[in-house]
């Protein structure tokens, strides 16, 4: 019986393939009708501009296009100039690139394609001076100091963090927590804390955990509530740009740095590895410096925008399809919808775990980088484990 409805099913799903894809006969003209009208040929697809639009930094926050009329929430512009000086003015007053304003103007696609500008110099987004006519103005230098989408969230992210650890420590400061048990969005949190305490700094720093506590507890939430809010349709994908980790992989480099010792440069600069040897390691020992915090800064960027392009991706297949056969694309839109509400849940699941991820390697990192730290604490904890068995 189960083999029937696997054979019946299989040939439905054979039968709506081939009615979709093969399905795509032009009717003839009558006879004798030979007036052909030339149609204007319907603007291409690109998912690449698409994609690198969404996930890209903007001067406004998009959220849907109702009526073709786009519904976001502009933010100011700051500029510079040294022959016009500087100019304040909300993102909104260019209206999407239709109209210039004071002397500036907002570069669009169709205008770059009319204008026949260079796509690598001149991208779509960015505010360029015009003169009289309209037309760019090379002789003006002009500088963009606009708090872009993502310092714009990344400050929102600051925010939120502080409001958040700033309430909870003063409940524990009146005792709520302490002498009874924890309540709300305090009791959410005290159980994390703990985790990344007893997880992350105890399990890698040993004894010293209290010191680092503060800066792993910072990046963590930081992390966590700039990638749980990048997943909010429409706002932006902080921890998805290059800068944003850039920035936290060398603040962890400094800190981790800043923990070194005698150990950790004698293990460098002469590695307990055969005489011969040695001249190979030296400089492998002095790249693993670097390389720690770079596979920081790769692995955060490279997770979180990799997320963010797979949804964008199976949401553009279903426009790619609808151009193809529009029953195609109407077909397959619920099984691309599914797939990207699929994927948006794993990214949920994924912001806890690259958070935790970046943490946890920054604590391995400077627990590497104590005189002996790593091994030390690790055979510690062996031993005890050895004495209670």
């Amino acid at each position: 019986m189960a083999s029937r409805w696997s054979k019946s099913l299989l040939v439905a799903a054979f039968s709506i393939v081939s009615v979709f894809f093969f399905n795509i006969s032009k009717a003839q003209g009558k006879p004798g009708d030979d007036t052909k009208t030339e149609k204007k040929p319907a603007a291409k697809l690109d998912p690449s501009k698409i994609i690198l639009e969404h996930v890209g930094d903007g001067h406004e926050f998009h959220f849907w296009t109702f009526n073709k009329k786009p519904v976001t929430i502009p933010l100011p512009v700051i500029l510079y100039s040294p022959q016009r000086g500087w100019s304040f003015f909300m993102f909104s007053r260019f209206e999407h690139g239709a109209v210039l304003y004071d002397h500036y103007r907002v570069l669009t696609e169709d205008y770059i394609e009319e204008s026949k500008l260079d796509e690598k110099v001149f991208m779509p987004g960015k505010i360029v001076p015009v003169d009289e006519l309209g037309n760019i103005d090379p002789s003006v230098k002009v500088y963009d100091l606009s708090l872009g989408r993502n310092a714009v969230q990344m400050l929102i992210s600051v925010i939120l963090l502080i409001w958040i650890m700033t309430s909870v420590a003063g409940k524990y400061k009146k005792g709520e927590g302490v002498t009874s048990a924890p309540a709300g969005f305090q009791n959410a949190l005290e159980p994390v804390i703990i985790f990344i305490r007893d997880e992350v700094g105890k399990a890698n720093l040993g004894e010293r955990y209290e010191k680092y506590m503060p800066f792993l507890l910072t990046v963590f939430f930081f992390i966590l509530i700039n990638n749980l809010i990048g997943l909010i349709p429409g706002t932006a994908n902080v921890t998805g740009n290059i800068a944003f980790t850039a920035v936290l992989g060398i603040l962890s480099f400094i800190v981790i740095l800043f923990s070194t010792g005698r150990h950790y440069w004698g293990h460098i600069v002469n590695p307990p590895v055969p005489l011969g040897v040695k001249p190979i390691m030296i400089p492998v020992e002095i790249m693993g410096i670097f390389t720690k915090p770079f596979a920081l800064i790769i692995r955060l960027f490279a997770n979180m925008i990799s997320g963010h392009i797979i949804i964008l991706s199976f949401i553009i297949l279903i426009f790619i399809f609808g151009a193809m056969n529009t029953a195609l694309g109407w077909g397959t839109s619920p099984f691309f919808i599914l797939l990207a509400v699929f994927i948006y849940l794993i990214e949920i699941l994924v912001a806890f775990i690259q958070a935790y991820i970046f943490a946890n390697l920054t604590a391995v990192f400077i627990g590497q980088a104590f005189e002996g730290g790593h091994e030390e604490g690790h055979g510690h904890e062996h031993g005890q484990e050895s004495v209670v068995v």
